[in-house]
């Protein structure tokens, strides 16, 4: 569980530079800014229970991110109240029907002689009791307990974590009656303008759902490594708060398409509109490992950049502005054995210092890479040991090289 102040807001960040799909990024003058890890305030006092018992202890933050000027903003869905109303039946119907499956954690972490208590959310995925929220909800609890729609509380053993996705599994022995695992969605299939219902536990506040619609797909998003990104990450206008970290993003069959894990708020720890959530698809990938061995391999390339821009482009005399700059490649990574070359020199275009001499990434694996978030979903989809054939430009002049992926290393930052 992570604690602080905000610009990104945890629960519902970190930094922002390039990576999580394998890739390890540096932060350059030229690419995203810094976005600074969001943390719940404990509450002060000289017991051993911080939290008084009657509350749901403090809301685990849902990670915030900086304003970005760039991003694509929250807009109003086309069908009013009724009209959804009609095509789902009443929503409080819905709600009836997919509380059952959402729960209410809190984390209880020692921390000098003290316990801090924490909130967060999260899913039930089947009927073995395994129940999916955010590393950030439970990766430093002493102890975990979950509660139920009916109020039913049970305690659950963390199965495995995953930093790099900020995913995590718990478990409990036995589910209680009535309670109905939720079905993860095809997150390839969202699309902007598709309506969306979060279900969780903001400020503490068991059982809330809001409403909303995804208003962006396709963002890579900070992870609790730093120097690593989570790709095709979903985003939407659905109120997500503090509290919200792990609960379900659903769309209007009741499934799954994302894990809220993010706020952008421009600094307030709070909503603003633009909620960040962990799609299904790379739950569905990465839960199966963390069940079964506790953790999940992330493939690993070894360089950082970013996306090609105008001032990049003109740097390095590119014709379009399309691909993915990299800027440094890691010492002994498969990038490096694969003869990739990171930046060469620099110089100054209005005021600012831009790298020049670096490999430019157009294709990778017989995909078209538009940006430097494609190049990051690409490797994302593979797996350690996979040979990735990559498309690059060098000097003007067009290549192309193979690389085989490792395992992200233990000591990868």
């Amino acid at each position: 569980m992570d604690k602080s102040k905000l610009g990104l807001t945890i629960g519902i960040g970190c930094l922002a530079l390039i990576i999580i799909a394998g890739v390890v990024a540096i932060p350059l003058v030229f690419f995203p800014q810094l976005i600074q890890r969001g943390q719940a305030q404990a509450t002060p006092a000289a017991v051993t229970e911080r939290v008084a018992q009657d509350d749901g202890g403090t809301p685990v933050p849902t990670l915030t991110v900086p304003a970005d000027p760039t991003a694509t903003g929250p807009v109003t869905g086309a069908m009013g109240g009724t009209q959804l109303e009609t095509a789902i039946g009443p929503l409080s119907t819905f709600y009836e029907e997919i509380t059952p499956g959402v729960v209410s954690i809190r984390v209880y972490v020692e921390r000098q002689g003290m316990t801090d208590r924490g909130a967060g959310s999260g899913f039930v995925l089947n009927d073995e009791g395994y129940i999916v929220t955010n590393n950030h909800v439970v990766a430093e609890a002493e102890r975990v307990t979950v509660i139920f729609h009916n109020r039913f509380e049970a305690r659950a053993e963390v199965v495995g974590l995953d930093a790099y996705s900020d995913l995590a599994v718990i478990q409990v022995d036995e589910l209680p009656v009535g309670v109905s695992p939720l079905p993860l969605a095809d997150s390839d299939a969202v699309e902007a303008g598709h309506w969306a219902i979060a279900i969780g536990n903001p400020f503490g506040l068991g059982g809330s759902m809001t409403l909303g619609i995804v208003s962006a797909t396709g963002r890579s998003i900070p992870s609790n490594v730093a120097q690593f990104q989570i790709p095709q990450a979903i985003q939407t206008d659905a109120a997500v708060n503090p509290g919200n970290s792990g609960g379900p993003l659903l769309n209007l069959e009741g499934e799954v398409i994302g894990v809220n894990a993010q706020i952008a708020s421009g600094g307030t720890p709070a909503n603003a509109g633009v909620g960040l959530a962990i799609p299904s698809n790379v739950v569905r990938r990465v839960i199966p490992g963390l069940i079964d061995e506790g953790a999940f391999q992330w493939p690993w390339l070894g360089v950082s950049g970013g996306s090609v821009n105008l001032p990049i482009a003109d740097a390095n005399d590119l014709e379009t502005q399309q691909g993915a700059y990299i800027d440094q490649v890691i010492d002994n990574s498969p990038a490096d054995e694969a003869g990739l070359q990171g930046s060469t020199g620099s110089t100054q275009i209005e005021g600012l210092e831009i790298p020049t001499g670096g490999d430019v990434v157009i294709e990778a694996n017989g995909m078209m890479v538009n940006d430097f978030d494609t190049l990051l979903s690409i490797i994302s989809d593979q797996r350690p040991g996979d040979e990735m054939p990559l498309t690059i430009i060098r000097d003007g002049e067009e290549m192309s090289v193979t690389v085989t992926l490792e395992a992200r290393p233990s000591n990868a930052n």
